[in-house]
């Protein structure tokens, strides 16, 4: 089966208490209840930037210029469990927005410290390469969940060469 193609843009800014990241807890659907980025599937016709642009707009009714996006690697989910399930993501940054991010159906969002990420109430990969891109890191990642399509098996990270 084929995976599915997804994007994630994570929003940068910094502060008097330092850098923090824009995440969202998630309403609806896959995930639901977990704090997540801002992202979502790319519909056909559609480029993975033009995906994330569109994604931002309508999760948290910010808008993001494809040019002010940077790609800071890329993410497989691997569901040994529910192959169905597998994602190819396509992983952005920006510190540039017009708007100020706001609730939507899907999604809830909120500014959380980098150096504190709410890994606990995330998936239980995204300490594993979030930290990383965010610092300025490219990266491909491979994230091997475990039977409980909970849990990490096993992840694995090469340096990103850009696609």
């Amino acid at each position: 089966m084929t995976a599915a193609h997804v994007t994630l843009c994570f929003l940068l800014r910094n502060d008097a208490e330092g850098e923090h990241v824009l995440l969202g807890t998630k309403k609806t659907g896959f995930g639901s209840g977990k704090v997540v980025g801002v992202g979502g599937h790319v519909e056909p016709g559609e480029t993975a930037v033009e995906a994330a642009v569109r994604e931002v707009m309508e999760e948290i009714s910010v808008v993001v210029r494809a040019a002010d996006l940077v790609q800071a690697g890329t993410v497989d989910f691997i569901f040994p469990a529910r192959p169905e399930w597998n994602m190819a993501t396509t992983v952005y940054l920006t510190r540039t927005w017009i708007g100020e991010p706001s609730e939507s159906d899907e999604i809830a969002p909120d500014w959380y410290p980098v150096a504190r990420l709410p890994v606990e109430r995330m998936w239980a990969d995204a300490e594993h390469w979030l930290p990383a891109m965010i610092a300025g890191q490219r990266i491909a990642v491979q994230v091997d969940l475990a039977p409980d399509n909970q849990s990490v098996a096993s992840v694995y990270t090469v340096a990103w060469s850009g696609s």
